[in-house]
């Protein structure tokens, strides 16, 4: 062990012992947005041996005010966020094994990216991938931690299956669509997002490094803006009807989920479209099909076709950004018109 570590290892919490378990550790996280890239700092920092990027988006200008390890080249070149911080984190710690995925979390996919890992770190913006994630890791046993921030306030809390509420005991249903902020229509500053996302990798390190009688069971809320901070106990409820970790019930890991094939993501006037199945496109050939009917934009990970006022971003994987509307009928309608079944 090399004197990267040494102020690491000096630490009481973790030493000797505990960075060499931090070296042998996989993580993934789930969204390499404003969350993730703080999350994924820490890990690649800290010596975790494999770290997994999951994220389906691509760099643009507004990420930058906070999402701090890209930047204008990035944003510039529609540079997919998982490889955007993979490129970056390469050069910071070059021993650590980096794996990003430009793809969606769905059904067809999730315990192949979340099954084999020690932990994983949610740096999603929606409940159904979250529900996603907690169906993965009930059924597989693997701790995971909660985090989300908008405006300024977050909130966070470890979820280990069979000794915690799962997601599903702590919110049984999702918040409806226009009831809760977005980043998209409340803001968000950067500090709240630095603190939810220390305070998550903070649990993911007790936890990879076996540190129990350390961690966390509350869940924590903070609104920095107010100056206000509440630990909330949450142990009382956990559920024995609970679908997930009290009946053994997987509803979300269906391709019938409730997730859909389309989904409207809030407060960005998107619409996502997910393939039935499996599948990889040859963007070049789609690029000279629709060269005709509008401008193409295209790099090896994604084309942008703009046919005003829309905008579809295609990706190899068969997912579909339809830009412009949040109607998923309309986003249906031209997504069949350009580019088909």
């Amino acid at each position: 062990m090399n004197t990267r570590y040494s102020r690491q290892v000096l630490f009481h919490g973790i030493g000797k012992q505990g960075q060499e378990r931090l070296l042998a550790s996989r993580v993934a996280i789930v969204g390499m947005g404003a969350l993730g890239t703080v999350l994924a700092n820490h890990m690649v920092r800290a010596g975790v041996g494999f770290v997994r990027f999951i994220d389906r988006d691509f760099v643009e200008p507004s990420n930058l005010q906070r999402q701090m390890l890209y930047d204008e080249d990035d944003a510039k070149q529609a540079l997919p966020k998982a490889v955007a911080a993979a490129e970056k984190l390469a050069k910071i710690n070059s021993s650590v094994r980096l794996d990003p995925h430009v793809t969606d979390l769905t059904p067809y996919n999730a315990e192949e990216l979340l099954a084999d890992v020690d932990v994983v770190l949610d740096a999603t913006d929606n409940f159904q991938t979250r529900y996603l994630i907690n169906d993965v890791c009930v059924k597989h046993g693997i701790p995971w931690v909660y985090g989300g921030a908008v405006s300024a306030k977050g909130m966070f809390t470890t979820i280990r299956p069979g000794e915690t509420p799962c997601m599903r005991c702590l919110f049984p249903e999702a918040p409806k669509a226009g009831d809760a902020p977005t980043c998209d229509t409340a803001g968000v500053i950067g500090p709240i997002i630095h603190i939810i996302a220390s305070y998550q990798a903070t649990e993911a390190l007790k936890i990879l490094v076996g540190a129990s009688d350390a961690f966390n069971p509350h869940l924590e809320h903070f609104d920095l803006w107010e100056n206000q901070h509440q630990q909330i106990k949450v142990s009382h409820t956990r559920r024995k009807d609970c679908p997930a970790c009290g009946k053994g019930e997987y509803a979300f890991l269906s391709p019938d989920s409730p997730e859909g094939l389309a989904v409207s993501l809030c407060g960005r006037d998107t619409v996502q479209i997910n393939p039935g199945e499996q599948m990889r496109l040859d963007l070049d050939r789609l690029a000279q099909t629709l060269a005709p009917l509008g401008t193409i934009e295209q790099n090896k990970f994604l084309l942008r076709f703009h046919h005003d006022p829309y905008t579809l971003v295609v990706f190899p994987d068969g997912r579909v950004l339809v830009q412009g509307t949040n109607d998923i009928g309309l986003a249906r309608s031209l997504h069949a018109k350009y580019i088909g079944a």
